[in-house]
């Protein structure tokens, strides 16, 4: 085994899973173990999901482990055991996945114990499968390399674990596992040092019949298993690695084993899925034999298989898996052609590290003699065969392509003289003079493995760091996005290798550029796992470098978790690292030059309010470099362009007006006159080349209109400028013509555009300080007023909003009119059963308009909210509460239920604070109960917003609400912590308070009917909640007949009574009723004849039996049977009903009638003779009651009789029944 210790150093191989190999770690540099490029790698290019932290100490499952080990015996027969031990034996392993170095220590005792099972001469196969099974799991979580080290590798294991392995299957696909395992131990038998053929012995069986010999039944199985559709051809690919590089089989089967490969490879193609599988096995094996065989024992055939590959042509394969194994076998081939050696001209920083100070010494010797000799340097011809393919493999469309060839790239170039090294160096870097993203990132990659293997050196940097600035802001435009993510991905890798490849001194004069560059994306970059990696090389570089400015601090604040949340990169944290002069005028510049016209307008957006945070930072660059560039931009052709760069001008010049405040200084005084000409006559330009139109307007507009609001803001002087005329003009067509917008940029624009309308009537149309211009004031509002009746949907929504959004010197004098054509608004889409978004917004609108005119009590109506407009205001909102219309998007009533829930609020407390006089108790009673049925309906969101405002009304202290209802009982049921506290979107914490309202005469009403779509909708955890807390009340009066009754009657019944005929109500009203009926929550009425309560029910039931709602008469029935409880005549009439439904003319009604009298009478078989209850139960159970209802009747009539239920004609007026 000591003997194959320098096969891997002669094969340039990088070692283990977790540290290089003796050769890299002793090149100077400091070279990072395998482990940590991994996680570096994990950080440049994860999806951007938080990573998991560390927090396992050691491996503390061993008792666990053990147990279900021994365990192993016992339960193999059963499936379910078997399962379920696998399970929690993978779910315990699974935790160690990112430590996987923990279970080191106690992978021996492990695997032996496992070993030990399958071992077993009486093992029974389901146990053999399972102990293998067990053995995969510990080899998935601590990958093979380490795995295989374990497993016992003695003279007398070759056979068993061949012999095992020739009984098996190979197309089973229960127990590949078995197979996978069994191929790597056979593997590592393969390395005991004694001939295989003393294993022979007498190849001649007692029968005659010659055996073959073992070296054979090895290879015959290596072969069998490289072109199997499982892991399994990994596993023979191992095998083959050791097997084929032992000194016996080597001199032996080498070539015929190359020669079976190449004719494999050559008869093969990627047409097929067998054969790309076969073809992938053999190069996979070929490239493992060539890692980890001898050079001089394979040197003789490198030139064959090369030729082989390039016959085959395997870079055009349409596979990318064939194309990395033919890159990663041919790079193997070019580290055979060349002597394995520590370039003597590479970069040497010196040791920074521990572990390579204390592996000096031990590598002196050989690194001395692998250095020198720089002339005897043997370049064969087939080299630049290999650098050219490894060349274009940087080209590949496939990312595990191009990794494969950056890696073989620098592996070879460490094997070069310095003069052919620079040559291949100059190669990749011309691979950036192509504007493709494949080839810059394979580039990047390759640039990263040559950097941190010192193969870069410091006189390339001035060549490599300009490309490396250029592709950390890589963004290539394809079609509507664009792409380049993983260029700057890649990009960041070259700059964490670098922090780790180089002397500071050698960095010092890029410093600048880099530092800049990786903050800019750090904090800027639209992906986040972008972000990530540039933090992550920022921080790299400040610990190796110590040279860039503010290191530390910036890292500190833009660390791995920091900048995962891209509004806080561009609005706070590029803030904080712009203060440092160093990196302000780079992030400001790469907002201008990258983000204004970016593809993605979220991210255009966020850059203009970027600037405006940044400003602050560099107001005069702003103002006379940034806003002119930004200028020129928002009138160039690129409507993407000018789309940002006229967000970025309103945030750029608002900020500046702030910052002029503070100074004295108007905004026309701190930028350009030219830029305030420029500023005026955007809007003009963009109407002469027509970019309002189509999809330019959906662009411009909402921009034009962000401009125009900051316009304003900023008191720019323009009044009576015909330029007001134009924007105002832009405000009134967007309005009109929003049906025409796509509906993903509808709610932005009027958003936009009410903002705009704001600002322009409170900079513009003030004819003296809070007093309108009567001429634009009257023209404004009746133009809105009068699109309020417009047929287009949205022109009424943003007609009523801009109505809405109007100051307060605009409403005052026109309030009247204003809330009149509201109104009446509200009234028209109402009766027309359309238009619930108008309805939604006129309520709004209605609540904006009072709260901007104020209240005074005695004040004019046609100015202020007063005692003689209050009422018809409360009419409309408390109206739009019962709004439950729907559509075939739901409950659409419910934005008009929300919308009037929160304006209510509002104007309660507007008017509280200022009249509350004017308010009358019953406004505010409907007002209370309403809430108080809108707390306890079922839809979670809506009932978290009515409870939210209940209780901040009953809580309002300044002063308190006037002629709340009962106040005090309500403050016990919602004190102080509670409202705090309660969640009202979980059933289960809000039903129980909401049940305590029905101990309230004023609001018991109310509730319950809130209550019903509760307890008989469809939502099981709403159903269970609501219903539980219900019973929970009902069974607290029931010592109090006289309060359960009057609940019972004045409550219960006058919901049915007054929503028979409505569905919404009736349905749900009838589940809760059946389960009221079926929980005895009326047992005590159970005692009286004829109780007034069953009659009314039975009365109104009888409204609900002539219905044709399948729904409503399945509920229907459900509470007939739960009323047979209830004595007198009123039992006879309900049998009748059930015995008319149990001839329906539905076949639903009559099979669910059977099935429910059946059942009522099982639980119920007092209410029949006790003689004819057998014959009863018979003919229910036994009758086919999907036959027709005319076969039926005389079943029916049967059972008429053995109830003793008299005859009733039945009236023609009810089409549902059949006598």
């Amino acid at each position: 085994m000591a003997s194959l210790k320098p096969q891997v150093a002669c094969s340039g191989d990088e070692g283990g899973e977790i540290v290089l190999s003796e050769m890299e770690v002793g090149c100077g540099g400091d070279e990072a173990s395998k482990g940590e490029l991994t996680e570096m790698e994990m950080g440049c290019s994860g999806d951007g999901g938080e990573p998991k932290t560390c927090v396992l100490e050691g491996f503390g499952e061993r008792d666990l482990i053990e147990a279900l080990i021994a365990s192993l015996p016992d339960i193999h027969g059963d499936q379910t055991s078997r399962e379920s031990a696998t399970e929690k034996f993978q779910e315990t392993l699974s935790q160690y996945q990112d430590q996987p170095h923990l279970l080191d220590p106690h992978l021996e005792w492990m695997v032996n114990m496992l070993l030990k099972l399958v071992r077993s001469e009486d093992c029974p196969s389901s146990l053999f499968h399972l102990g293998f099974k067990f053995l995969y799991i510990i080899c998935k979580v601590r990958v093979y390399k380490i795995f295989i080290r374990r497993l016992p590798h003695e003279v007398a294991d070759v056979e068993p674990v061949l012999d095992s392995l020739s009984k098996q299957d190979p197309t089973d696909t229960e127990t590949w596992s078995t197979r996978y395992i069994l191929l790597l131990w056979l593997s590592m038998t393969c390395l005991t040092p004694f001939d295989l053929s003393r294993l022979d012995g007498n190849l001649k069986s007692e029968d005659g019949q010659g055996r073959e010999a073992i070296m054979d039944r090895i290879l015959a199985i290596a072969k069998s298993y490289l072109g199997v559709s499982d892991g399994c051809r990994l596993a023979a690919s191992v095998l083959v690695s050791k097997f084929m590089t032992r000194p016996d089989v080597l001199k032996r089967r080498l070539g015929d084993f190359l020669d079976w490969s190449l004719t494999t490879i050559s008869q093969n193609n990627d047409q097929s899925l067998d054969s790309i599988r076969v073809l992938d096995g053999a190069l996979q094996s070929l490239a493992m034999l060539f890692q980890h065989g001898k050079r001089e024992d394979l040197l003789q055939h490198a030139s064959r298989v090369l030729r082989c590959l390039e016959e085959k042509r395997l870079s055009e394969s349409s596979q990318a898996t064939l194309r990395k194994l033919n890159v990663k076998l041919i790079q193997r081939l070019g580290l055979t052609y060349l002597k394995p050696r520590l370039a003597p001209w590479r970069y040497q920083r010196g040791s920074r590290s521990i572990a390579s100070t204390l592996l000096t010494s031990q590598a002196t010797d050989s690194l001395k003699e692998m250095t020198q000799g720089e002339e005897d340097y043997d370049i064969p011809e087939e080299l630049e065969t290999v650098i050219e393919h490894l060349l274009v493999g940087l080209k590949d469309k496939e990312t595990i392509v191009r990794w494969s060839a950056a890696k073989g790239v620098g592996r070879v170039t460490g094997r070069l003289p310095k003069e052919l090294a620079d040559e291949v160096v100059a190669s990749v870097l011309d691979c950036f003079s192509f504007q493709e993203t494949d080839t810059w990132h394979g580039g990047c990659l390759a640039l990263a493995e040559l950097g941190r293997r010192g193969l870069l050196l410091p006189s390339r940097l001035t060549d490599v760091v300009p490309l490396i600035i250029k592709a950390l802001t890589y963004d290539e435009k394809r079609g509507a996005c664009s792409i380049g993510s993983n260029v700057r991905d890649a990009a960041c890798y070259v700059c964490w290798s670098f922090a780790r490849a180089y002397d500071p001194k050698e960095l010092k004069p890029f410093v600048s550029q880099i530092a800049s560059s990786l903050l800019v994306t750090t904090v800027f970059d639209r992906d986040v796992s972008c972000r990530k990696a540039a933090s992550a090389a920022f921080q790299e570089n400040v610990g190796r470098q110590g040279t860039f400015p503010h290191g530390i601090d910036i890292a500190t604040a833009a660390d791995y978790h920091a900048v995962g949340i891209r509004n806080h990169c561009y609005l706070n944290t590029s803030v904080y690292i712009a203060s440092f002069p160093e990196y302000t005028k780079a992030m400001i510049d790469h907002l201008v030059v990258k983000k204004v016209n970016h593809w993605d307008g979220a991210i255009r957006e966020l850059t203009s309010k970027a600037l405006h945070n940044l400003t602050p930072q560099a107001p005069d660059y702003m103002a006379t470099t940034v806003l002119p560039q930004l200028l020129n931009m928002a009138v160039a052709s690129d409507l993407q362009g000018g789309h940002g760069a006229i967000l970025a001008c309103a945030e750029v010049t608002h900020a500046l007006y702030k910052l002029g405040l503070s100074t004295g200084r108007t905004l026309v005084d701190i930028i350009p006159s030219e830029c305030v000409v420029a500023l005026k006559g955007i809007h003009q330009k963009l109407q002469e080349r027509n970019q309002y139109r189509g999809y330019g307007g959906e662009l411009m507009k909402p921009a034009m209109c962000r401009l125009i609001e900051k316009l304003s803001l900023s008191k720019m002087p323009f009044k009576s400028d015909p330029v007001i005329t134009g924007w105002q003009g832009l405000i009134d067509d967007t309005i009109k013509t929003l049906h025409l917008v796509s509906s993903g940029v509808k709610d932005g624009l009027l958003a936009a555009v009410l903002c705009a309308l704001s600002a322009l009537c409170e900079e513009y149309y003030q004819a003296q300080p809070d007093q309108a211009d009567s001429e634009k004031q009257s023209v404004l509002i009746s133009q809105y007023i009068e699109e309020l009746q417009s047929p287009q949907l949205l022109t009424r929504c943003g007609s009523a909003l801009a109505l809405g959004c109007l100051p307060s010197f605009m409403i005052r004098s026109k309030l009247k009119q204003i809330l009149d054509s509201l109104s009446q608004m509200h009234a028209a889409c109402l009766r027309e059963g359309r238009f619930p978004e108008a309805r939604r917004d006129a309520v709004r609108a209605l609540a904006q308009v009072c709260m901007k005119a104020g209240v005074c009590a005695d004040g004019p109506p046609a100015s202020f909210l007063c005692s003689e407009n209050i009422a018809d205001v409360y009419s409309v909102l408390l109206d739009s509460m019962d709004d439950y219309t729907t559509d075939s998007r739901g409950d659409v009533g419910a934005w008009v239920r929300e919308a009037a829930m929160t304006s209510l609020k509002d104007v309660t407390i507007l008017v509280t604070r200022t009249a509350p006089e004017i308010l009358l108790p019953d406004q505010v009673t409907l007002m209370m109960c309403r809430l108080a049925r809108q707390s306890a309906e079922k839809i979670d969101h809506y009932r978290a917003h009515a409870g939210t405002i209940f209780t901040q009304l009953l809580h309002y202290a300044d002063p308190t609400v006037p002629h709340i209802p009962h106040r005090e009982e309500l403050l016990s049921i919602f004190p102080q912590e509670v409202k705090a506290s309660l969640n009202w979107k979980a059933p289960s914490q809000a039903f129980p308070y909401v049940t305590k309202l029905l101990g309230l005469p004023e609001y018991q009403y109310q509730t319950l009917l809130g209550l019903t779509v509760s307890v008989g909708g469809m939502t099981q955890s709403t159903v269970a909640a609501s219903s539980q807390s219900l019973f929970d009340y009902l069974r607290g009066i029931q010592h109090d007949r006289a309060v359960l009754e009057h609940f019972a009657m004045d409550a219960l019944i006058k919901i049915l009574r007054e929503n028979v005929r409505n569905t919404r109500i009736a349905l749900p009203f009838l589940k809760m009723l059946n389960q009221l009926l079926s929980n005895g929550c009326f047992d005590v009425f159970t005692s009286e004849e004829n109780h007034p309560f069953c009659v009314e029910l039975l009365s109104l039931c009888e409204v609900v039996r002539r219905s044709k709602d399948v729904s409503k008469l399945r509920a229907c029935i459900a509470v007939y049977c739960g009323l047979i409880q209830f004595p007198g005549e009123v039992r006879k009439e309900i049998l009748y009903q059930l015995l008319m439904l149990i001839c329906h003319s539905f076949l639903v009604i009559r099979t669910t009638t059977a099935s429910l009298m059946y059942e009522m009478l099982l639980t119920y078989d007092d209410v029949v003779d006790p003689e004819a209850l057998d014959d009863i139960m018979n003919l229910l159970s036994d009758t086919n009651w999907e036959s027709e209802p005319a076969i039926l009747r005389p079943t029916r009539n049967q059972l008429r009789d053995l109830l003793g239920v008299p005859m009733k004609r039945p009236l023609a007026q009810k089409p549902t029944e059949h006598s």
